[in-house]
């Protein structure tokens, strides 16, 4: 195992799972490691990025402070909060050339799916708000506890990573003692009572299901897939199937983690091959969006979430993120609207609406 490098400076994490009232605040030192691998040795609160390097390796927040609100009443003055108030005039968005950056990453990634090279590759894109008198960032992950009850929120500061809020409805990895469970989440359409699923959004989840079968296979034989089923995010929904397996060894969770880490739900199929071409031919750095984050053997609970649905806080700005799943049927304007229905998870919460 690479030896952890301990970080002087402190982080903390302040989250909400899904369906609960309780609010858990982590606070400790920062250890950094290198691979997903690593982390079956771990315990803290992790904050893993799409793609580990030493400029966004993994982090993990060591519990030396775990404290509890039953009903999310906290001092603010508790949480450090690295930010400060904008000197812009307004709440504005900066979206020159974004539309065009789009198309030209479509048009790549496309040619691609036609050409076969790829059966589904994923094409994300950030966007940059700046603010005046914006909310602070306990208020913003009040309002998105609020607005999300059935999302991951968290609001998390590392020195290294920054400070991130997120709302995330997908598990990577969750479980306790031998009982674990994962899903295969992917399709997007607005949340109504009569959603309809075309057959793009079912291919496009059953890719990411087929995955998250032979990654377990390797790991265990005792497992369940139920779905998929309809599941409410916000204002959207999604395709969901939920995988529940035994793992007797926890030791290998780590290894689980490198092996489902990314999924095709952000990455694509063949996954090496998608996550090298995303890294180079994407217009933007995903950073931490579309990495993963959550509490890991904390009091004996593991709770992982892909990190969508996310935003970086920054003095005089919001960076957002959001991403669709391509396939060689996509239409680039569906996909484009896909994307700005995603941002308005966080735009929501910025606007207070």
């Amino acid at each position: 195992m690479t030896e952890q490098k301990a970080d002087i400076n402190a982080g903390y994490a302040l989250f909400r799972l899904p369906y609960a009232q309780e609010q858990i605040l982590i606070r400790g030192s920062v250890a950094t490691v290198m691979s997903c691998a690593e982390l079956g040795h771990c315990q803290g609160f992790v904050v893993a990025p799409f793609a580990v390097s030493p400029k966004q390796p993994i982090l993990v927040i060591q519990a030396d402070c775990v404290n509890r609100s039953a009903d999310g009443t906290w001092a603010e003055p508790m949480l450090p909060l690295p930010f400060m108030q904008g000197v812009t005039t307004q709440i504005s968005e900066q979206t020159c050339h974004l539309r065009d950056d789009y198309h030209i990453d479509f048009l790549n990634f496309h040619t691609h799916l036609e050409n076969g090279d790829f059966q589904k590759l994923v094409l994300s894109r950030s966007l940059l708000i700046s603010h005046d008198n914006a909310a602070s960032p306990y208020v913003l992950f009040q309002r998105a506890c609020a607005q999300y009850p059935r999302m991951f929120i968290s609001l998390v500061y590392t020195e290294q990573s920054g400070l991130w809020l997120t709302s995330t409805p997908e598990i990577l990895l969750a479980g306790e003692d031998s009982q674990w469970r994962t899903m295969a989440l992917a399709g997007t359409v607005p949340f109504s009572e009569q959603v309809r699923w075309g057959d793009k959004n079912i291919q496009e989840q059953r890719y990411v299901a087929t995955y998250i079968t032979r990654q377990l296979e390797q790991f265990t034989t005792d497992f369940t897939e139920q779905g998929p089923y309809t599941a409410r995010a916000g204002h959207l929904a999604h395709l969901r199937s939920d995988f529940h397996f035994c793992l007797t060894d926890t030791r290998r969770v780590g290894e689980l983690l490198q092996a489902l880490h990314p999924t095709p739900a952000v990455c694509g199929l063949p996954k090496q091959e998608a996550f090298q071409f995303i890294q180079r031919y994407e217009h933007h750095q995903r950073s931490y969006y579309s990495g993963f984050m959550g509490p890991l053997f904390v009091e004996g609970h593991t709770n992982l979430f892909v990190t969508l649905r996310c935003m970086q806080l920054f003095h005089h700005a919001f960076r957002l993120y959001a991403g669709g799943g391509l396939l060689k049927d996509s239409q680039e304007e569906l996909e484009w609207q896909e994307t700005e229905t995603k941002l308005d998870t966080m735009r929501n919460i910025i606007h207070h609406v």
